[in-house]
Parts: C-alpha cells; structure tokens; sequence
C-alpha cells in the first residue's frame, strides 16, 4: 500500500493547475493500491481574495470534481483532493477536502474547521480566511484498503483536540493538506506535523503548497510522511513534485500494542458545534 504526496506551486489558472497535475500522475509508482495525496487549493491558489468564492459559485468546481474523477479510473488510484471549493451560501464557501476511491466515487468530504484569521509577518500581513470560507463543524473518519483515514486541512494541525477526536474514532492515518506560510512553517510545520502523529499513534501525511504564488503569497513546502512513532519517513522540501511512502500497518499496530495510549488516558475531547 503506497501513500504519495504531491507537492505543488498552484496559480489562479485552474487550467494550468489541472495540466500539471495530469502530468504529475505519470510518474506515480506502480504498485497499487496508492492514494495520491494533493495539497490545500491544488486547483487555485492565490488568486483575488474572492477567487474561491467565484470558483463554488460559476460551476467550475464541478468540472474539477469530475477531472479528479476520471484519474481516479484511469490510474487505478485513491485521490485525496487538497480542498475544492464548494458552496456555503451566496457569500461563503466551504474548504472541502473530499476523498474519491479508485472508482472514482467521492467517499469522504470535510469541511475546514479552524479558518486562518490570523496576522503573520509575510507579504500578505493579515488573513482573514472566514470572510469568504464558512467552518465546518464534522469530524470525518473514513474506512479505506490502507486503514482508516481521518481528514483535515493545513490550520487544522494547531488545534489536537480535533486529531484526539479522530483517533477516538479510530483513524490511523491523518490527512493535513496544507499551504502554510513561510514565517508560519519554519517556526512550526514539523513540530506540529510530528505531534500529532506521535500523540495519536497514526501516519500523518501533510501535501504542501511550494514557493512564490503571486498576489503576494509565499508558502513553505516540506510535504512529509511521518510514521506513528514521529519518523519522518519521506519529505520534499523545496520542490514541485511526488514522495511516496509504503505503508507499513504491523508497525502501526505494534507500537499502538506496546504504549496503549487510547487504553491510558484520563481524559476525552468534546468540540464545541459538533453535529
């Protein structure tokens, strides 16, 4: 079983964002079954502020949904999709990170719970995510041929008591497709990628956003896959491009045998709006 990252410097031109992610399956590993793991607006990055907005609102989203489909059938292929934007209501969106099975079959959707209002000493200064993205309120844990698999999105990581609620459901890989900020990911990024894994005894597997973007946008890179001990078992630091990493569940299962941490604890996270 394969889990891959992709690692990409996405623009506003959905075209071209979708181009190099055709040409990117081409060098996918043979072995299957593989999920290909895509990072935090894989289709449109740093657009106007309103562009993901636009993009639930006039259709296009649907055509992306059906373009990640269809690799889904051609490559055989289990497709974590970054986030797609999709309609909230005629001002928002939701930052949906959808799943589809190699049928191509959408069998996960999350919306982006923790929205990045935030200030940050980068070219962009202040963002201020929930002016156009409505949060979700759902954790989401699906059952997969490589475990169960629990979904997040990039400023999710900073907040555990979500991943505890995952693991409580019985995740044991954590999807954080991610564009951090530079300033954002060099202070943090590791740190908090192998916590989670660490603390929750999963796979974390983060895709990153990559470089400079335009409009001002910078993002960090680093797409890594870290073991349920905290190994960083592959990385892509500062480059366009594929890691993968086989799975390896006898481990996961002995280390979740041998330090009992579910077993141990005194205590259970509750998340406020849950539904």
């Amino acid at each position: 079983m394969i889990i891959a990252c992709l690692q990409m410097t996405s623009c506003p031109d959905v075209t071209q964002n979708m181009d190099e992610l055709k040409q990117q399956c081409l060098n996918l590993p043979k072995e299957r079954p593989l999920l290909l793991c895509l990072p935090e607006g894989f289709a449109c990055f740093a657009g106007a502020a309103d562009a993901n907005l636009q993009l639930a609102s006039n259709g296009q989203a649907e055509g992306i949904i059906k373009q990640i489909s269809a690799l889904c059938q051609q490559y055989n292929i289990w497709i974590s999709a970054g986030t797609i934007p999709l309609p909230a209501s005629s001002s928002q969106h939701w930052a949906a990170s959808l799943l589809f099975n190699a049928q191509g079959e959408i069998v996960g959707r999350y919306h982006k719970m923790h929205l990045f209002d935030v200030e940050v000493a980068d070219g962009t200064g202040q963002y201020r995510e929930s002016r156009y993205t409505a949060a979700g309120n759902k954790v989401v844990v699906v059952d997969s041929p490589f475990g169960k698999i629990g979904l997040s999105v990039c400023y999710d990581v900073r907040f555990p008591a979500l991943y505890n609620k995952m693991r409580l459901q019985g995740a044991e890989i954590v999807l954080v497709p991610s564009a951090f900020t530079c300033p954002t990911g060099e202070a943090h990024w590791h740190t908090l990628l192998r916590a989670r894994a660490i603390e929750n005894q999963c796979y974390v597997v983060a895709a990153a956003q990559v470089g400079e973007h335009g409009h001002g946008r910078h993002t960090y890179g680093h797409s890594v896959i870290i073991s349920p001990w905290g190994d960083i078992m592959a990385e892509n630091k500062k480059h366009c491009g594929l890691i993968y990493h086989t799975l390896d569940r006898s481990m996961l299962a002995q280390i979740r045998a041998k330090m009992p941490i579910i077993s141990h604890t005194k205590f259970t996270c509750e998340l406020k709006n849950e539904f």
